[in-house]
């Protein structure tokens, strides 16, 4: 599966952090059934190891599953014998040198134009630009003016209403968290969440 090209159709990455591994599963059901269908479970997350082993054997591999928040080498190798299909990375970590040589596509955190190179450098499938918030949609469009194939993914206070300014700058999908997640990662209306991400999916014309 070529990741890059799903992203770019799919737009949307869900991060879900929750408070153990029940609840990171019901919102990965629940956003499935929303019709979202590339998610990140964080290894914030108590259990997220066991709870991205049982959505990977739940779902066919049309549904993207990942692992965020991959920090070390042993969590690399802990999420690639989960069925992790990706690997989500908020800085250039030693987990994102593990993921590279286990072949896991990644997906690694960079905010500066030294950082972006240096992660694609490493062999990042794509680069997430995090806190993406810091700078806004203004600086995709100025980060792509010197790397204009960089693939880039915003991260980190995306809403639904910057969502599509991030993608009209440049950004090939959006990743987005507690703006998506709410409450129901701590238990919190799961119907909610429904209406959340169909939100989300309206104003990026999913």
């Amino acid at each position: 599966m070529d990741l890059l090209a799903e992203l770019r159709d799919r737009k949307m990455l869900a991060i879900i952090r929750a408070d153990g591994p029940d609840t990171a599963l019901a919102c990965v059901r629940t956003l499935i059934d929303a019709g979202i269908t590339a998610l990140e479970i964080s290894l914030t997350t108590p259990g997220a190891v066991d709870a991205i082993a049982k959505a990977r054997a739940e779902y066919d591999p049309s549904i993207l599953i990942g692992a965020g928040t991959v920090i070390t080498a042993a969590q690399a190798d802990d999420v690639a014998a989960a069925r992790a299909g990706f690997v989500v990375t908020p800085a250039i970590t030693r987990g994102a040198h593990r993921s590279v040589e286990l072949g896991l596509p990644l997906l690694c955190g960079a905010l500066t134009p030294t950082e972006v190179v240096a992660a694609l450098d490493l062999g990042a499938t794509a680069v997430k630009i995090f806190p993406a918030k810091v700078y806004g949609p203004g600086y995709f469009r100025e980060l792509r003016a010197p790397l204009p194939d960089a693939p880039l993914i915003a991260v980190g206070g995306v809403d639904a209403a910057s969502a599509p300014e991030y993608m009209a700058a440049g950004a090939l999908a959006v990743g987005v968290g507690s703006p998506l997640l709410g409450d129901a990662g701590t238990g919190g209306s799961l119907s909610e969440l429904t209406t959340r991400a169909a939100t989300f999916r309206t104003t990026l014309g999913l």
